[in-house]
């Protein structure tokens, strides 16, 4: 069994790059990063919804969205404030 896991994981140096080069963006702007914030980005990262994909599916759903199956409201309403949506 252990055998076929090892087979089955990718490790590949640029699966690394990618993720990193993502998360780059959101540890530029600050010289510590504390607990604090990794939850926050953590958090961000999860309930954020996908503009768009390549799979259709995923269009408009976060990634708790997706393992879950559930609906949840915006990401900035769950941290308690109101969004705001402009008038066509």
């Amino acid at each position: 069994m252990v055998d076929k896991i090892l087979n089955s994981t990718v490790r590949a140096n640029s699966l690394v790059e990618n993720i990193n080069s993502r998360l780059r963006t959101y540890f530029t702007l600050r010289r510590e990063l504390g607990n604090e914030y990794l939850e926050f980005l953590q958090f961000f990262l999860n309930h954020r919804r996908f503009m768009r994909s390549e799979c259709k599916e995923r269009v408009g759903k976060s990634l708790k969205e997706l393992l879950t199956g559930k609906e949840h409201k915006h990401w900035l309403e769950m941290l308690g404030f109101e969004l705001f949506i402009q008038a066509a």
